[in-house]
């Protein structure tokens, strides 16, 4: 590639004495929307760390428009034109939009001083331009999941860059907002930016990108033009082998339904989030909850597990149930898998025991409180081997794991309690297709034993491919419910959008 702008030679890195990468070669081109894909662990992440300055390589070298590159930190990067949109928010929470675009990096006008006028306007017209329906004033603590990614987004953007990495930034906003990205990111690229685009969703990837690699173990295993592969062939070369259908065999409306409800909520509200907000879930059935972004639907969850104020009813086992915290909440057999991994999920400074052992670690305690340790590590054992977590012991710091095992190490910390009640807010957020169907069949498997399950989701075919029911949320009440021969993709839309109302009846 004679207009290259990254070129990598030998390129390796090691985590407590486990290779992440080894031996990469490969270029970037100039004005390429370059797509890279791998299962969960493969070294994506790691790779674009190192080209943004966070990580440094322990063996081989990167040039960056023919200059040999070793940057020591993020800014240094920045700098040099690479900029970052991460997997995880890095960002401060009690401030606000404008000042954590330009944290670090602040404008200055005449006299060295702030030119808060310009930061202003900067920002925006990026959030504007990203259709993000945020003002810069807002605070980043009041801003929902997806409003924080477009704010990673612009940040990343408001420097001249002509190296964008973005990792898995699609995975919590909606359509309509993906569509606006793309087309901005299609923009930058005839202004002649070069983006690297890394996700799990792979039709995103053949839409969006010219060229694609595919990383295995932290090897190159693949390169080709996403025009001469198709999706489920970059599936088979990420994890060395062809996939089985995705989604388990849907058990259908069985037993559970003519159990008496485990959970009621009657006419539960929690203004502004939602209002009014009714349904039961049973034993063993996978209860899906959808809507669009705003709809309401994480902010039931919250209201469940005592994380936010409610009023109205809401039933367990036939007898009334208000946790005043989440302690509480699972103390009563409720399990809660946040869909803000980061924010409330998982501490990544605490090794992997530790978190596997979060929620549930009274249980682990001997005489005078203290925690048997030796307990706690068979339990992070028993989850390493039954969700296949990749990491070199159960020691290791959830910072140096992929996100796509950090979000495993997650769901074994929810599931540690034995909830009788489990609530799932994107589940399967920045895992790859193969961790995917793992967690898909765990799921399925947890509902045949008698888990009962809340499903909330933004993928439609994850709803579809897991659910025999589904309440759809319309900006804080519930839309309609269906269930049978009435339940696909056009039904929820109509519902979740207020299009076509009374079609999907």
């Amino acid at each position: 590639m004679d207009e290259a702008l990254v070129r990598s030679e030998g390129l390796g890195k090691s985590f407590g004495g486990v290779p992440v990468l080894q031996n990469l070669d490969f270029a970037i081109g100039r004005g390429e929307i370059l797509g890279l894909v791998g299962e969960n662990g493969a070294g994506k992440s790691t790779l674009m760390k190192i080209l943004a300055g966070i990580h440094r390589a322990d063996r081989g070298s990167f040039t960056l428009e023919g200059r040999t590159c070793d940057f020591r930190s993020p800014a240094e990067a920045r700098r040099a034109g690479v900029s970052l949109v991460p997997q995880e928010f890095n960002l401060v929470e009690d401030l606000s939009v404008e000042e954590n675009v330009f944290l670090g990096s602040e404008l200055l006008g005449p006299g060295g001083l702030v030119d808060r006028r310009t930061m202003r306007a900067k920002a925006t017209r990026l959030l504007a331009e990203l259709k993000a329906e945020v003002g810069p004033d807002a605070r980043i603590a009041r801003l929902s999941a997806a409003r924080k990614q477009l704010v990673e987004v612009a940040k990343a953007l408001a420097f001249d860059a002509r190296l964008l990495i973005m990792d898995e930034p699609t995975t919590v906003l909606t359509r309509r907002e993906i569509a606006s990205l793309f087309a901005l990111v299609r923009r930058l690229r005839s202004e002649g930016m070069t983006v690297v685009y890394i996700s799990h969703k792979l039709d995103e990837v053949k839409e969006l990108c010219d060229r694609l690699l595919v990383l295995r173990d932290g090897v190159l295993v693949h390169e080709a033009a996403t025009k001469d592969i198709e999706t489920h062939e970059i599936a088979a070369r990420m994890v060395g082998r062809e996939l089985r259908e995705i989604f388990p065999p849907k058990a259908g409306p069985g037993a559970e339904i003519s159990n008496p409800p485990l959970l009621e909520l009657r006419g539960l509200s929690s203004p502004p989030g939602f209002a009014e907000v009714s349904f039961s879930l049973r034993r063993g059935e996978i209860l899906g909850l959808a809507g669009l972004m705003g709809a309401g639907r994480s902010e039931v969850a919250e209201a469940l597990m005592g994380l936010r104020p409610s009023a109205g009813a809401i039933l367990l086992e036939g007898s009334a149930f208000r946790p005043s915290s989440p302690r509480e909440a699972v103390a009563s057999g409720l399990g809660y898998l946040s869909e803000d991994r980061q924010g409330s999920g998982v501490l990544t400074a605490f090794s992997l025991a530790h978190n596997v052992t979060l929620t549930s670690l009274p249980a682990y305690a001997r005489t005078l409180g203290l925690v048997d340790f030796r307990r706690e590590e068979g339990a992070a054992r028993r989850w390493i081997e039954r969700f296949g977590i990749k990491a070199s012991s159960i020691a290791q710091r959830l910072e140096n794991l992929s996100g796509g095992n950090q979000q495993k190490v997650s769901l074994a910390k929810t599931l540690d309690a034995a909830p009788k009640v489990l609530i799932v807010d994107e589940p399967t957020r920045g895992v790859d297709v193969a961790a995917k169907q793992e967690i898909y069949r765990f799921l399925a498997e947890l509902a045949a034993e008698g888990t009962a399950i809340l499903l909330v989701s933004s993928e439609l075919e994850e709803i579809l491919g897991m659910c025999t029911r589904v309440v759809v949320m319309r900006e804080g009440r519930v839309a309609g419910e269906l269930s049978g021969g009435g339940l696909d993709e056009r039904a929820i839309m109509y519902l979740a959008t207020g299009v076509g109302e009374g079609s999907a009846a």
